[in-house]
């Protein structure tokens, strides 16, 4: 029986991975709630210049694989929308900003196999429903540990993957690769979504670069302190990853700030002066962005 995949968060990073599976002809459906079909439900989705007809979930059944593409705020939604396509058989990745997704999924659905994920390096950018990106980067998945040959749920996602031409690697220390995307995104995407800023001018040394470099160092801190071994050569890899990237396209993070919506501050910033209260590492910069986001998100409210 050919594979069924179901996704969940048809934005920038849902619409250009979801897209290589409809073109590589893999059985991919999208839920959604019936406000966001009605509404687009009969519009393509452009990615990258070319139109697609995004299925909807009509029927119930558990998927072979469930992608979960929304941000941190609609993840409650997202599990209710998902109950009846999750069965034993069932791998979850999740491709949401953080370090908690897993383990809310994981609660929800403990009948399922919910793997370690994320997505790096993609630079997709969405403007109502046309997306566009100049790197899909890859994916990222696995088991907290993968010292040996891959387990046959993480084997058999990768399969799948190669058959949607979508790259993807399995670390040995799954935890450190999603603490090392959790620095990528406290820096970048918390900066650029105060200045409203591309990649470009993190791209080159300035202000900018250097107050994402200074909270993703207290990443590093907070990590080291709850036995997660980040270091500096985690950082550099970064850095040559952010080379890389698309120098006009905005992180996540920017464009939903640009748009004037709510933005992931509470999993990056709020979620650093937490840990660091329980650790005793000092976040005073990360402090300082959550203020900013925060007020700034106030500010908006008032309009």
């Amino acid at each position: 029986m050919p594979d069924r995949v179901v996704l969940v968060g048809l934005g920038a990073v849902g619409a250009g991975y979801g897209s290589r599976f409809l073109q590589a002809g893999i059985d991919l459906q999208v839920v959604a709630d019936p406000g966001r079909i009605a509404r687009y439900g009969h519009l393509p989705t452009v990615v990258n210049g070319v139109p697609f007809h995004f299925p909807i979930a009509e029927r119930s059944g558990a998927a072979d694989l469930v992608l979960v593409a929304v941000k941190r705020g609609a993840l409650s939604e997202a599990i209710d929308l998902l109950r009846p396509h999750v069965g034993p058989d069932t791998v979850i990745l999740s491709l949401l900003n953080g370090i908690d997704s897993e383990d809310v999924l994981a609660e929800a659905f403990p009948q399922a196999t919910v793997l370690l994920a994320l997505s790096v390096g993609i630079d997709a950018v969405r403007d109502g429903r046309d997306v566009h990106y100049s790197s899909l980067g890859r994916i990222v998945l696995g088991e907290p540990t993968n010292p040996g040959p891959l387990a046959e749920k993480v084997a058999r996602v990768g399969r799948l993957l190669d058959s949607a031409a979508i790259a993807h690697h399995t670390p040995t220390d799954m935890v450190r690769e999603l603490w090392w995307k959790y620095l990528i995104n406290v820096g970048v995407n918390q900066v650029s979504a105060i200045i409203g800023a591309p990649y470009r001018v993190f791209q080159v040394a300035g202000e900018a670069r250097d107050t994402m470099i200074a909270a993703q160092r207290e990443v590093i801190a907070v990590a080291n302190a709850l036995g997660v071994g980040l270091d500096e050569s985690d950082l550099e890899r970064w850095l040559g990853v952010l080379a890389e990237l698309g120098p006009d396209n905005f992180t996540s993070m920017a464009q939903d700030a640009l748009a004037g919506r709510p933005t992931e501050v509470d999993s990056f910033a709020k979620t650093m002066i937490e840990l660091g209260e329980r650790t005793g590492v000092p976040v005073p910069v990360n402090t300082v962005l959550y203020g900013l986001l925060k007020g700034r998100e106030a500010a908006l409210a008032r309009r």
